[in-house]
């Protein structure tokens, strides 16, 4: 059992580091946009808003590029931290009837609103990483494989279902 929680949790950690990384790349592309994106949660007040664009990406990429090399601790807490919290901040705007808003966690060509499934899937993301809080047993080789290979999973999946809910949920998807 021990053995099982390590490997999902270091596959977690592989595969959300990615996620991270690529989101904090992607920000950077688009950082024209991302103050935007930011503003339309209306969670901000407006003289914050550009230093979370700044910090945004910045923290992506150095929790994800710490996550993927294997550190625990403060980057996994962070992470899950991050993941929680945009979460709340998706269940907050669709409480008060704004889930029309783009979530800003896909490509930014492929508007995304929000919903329960997103806020799902982050909190489901943050679980994962929870096994990377307790000590672990020594993994082997094939363990640390079949983890990497588990981390390549998630981060391959990720963009599918932010695709895959992306178009459900497009205008175009209802014109027949």
């Amino acid at each position: 059992m021990e053995l099982g929680l390590a490997i999902i949790g270091l596959a977690a950690s592989i595969g959300i580091g990615l996620i991270l990384l690529l989101s904090g790349v992607e920000k950077l592309r688009h950082r024209a946009m991302l103050p935007g994106v930011i503003a339309n949660y209306r969670l901000l007040p407006p003289a914050l808003v550009a230093p979370a664009a700044l910090l945004l990406p910045v923290a992506e990429l150095l929790i994800g590029c710490a996550l993927v090399l294997g550190f625990t601790s403060l980057p996994v807490v962070l992470a899950m931290a991050l993941l929680a919290l945009f979460a709340l901040a998706m269940a907050i705007n669709i409480t008060r009837g704004r889930s029309h808003i783009d979530c800003g966690c896909g490509r930014s060509q492929l508007r995304h609103s929000i919903g329960w499934p997103l806020v799902a899937r982050n909190l489901v993301l943050a679980f994962l990483l929870a096994p990377r809080l307790w000590p672990a047993p020594t993994l082997s080789a094939i363990d640390i494989g079949t983890a990497i290979a588990g981390g390549l999973a998630i981060a391959l999946a990720y963009p599918l279902y932010t695709a895959i809910g992306a178009l459900i949920a497009s205008p175009a998807a209802y014109r027949r």
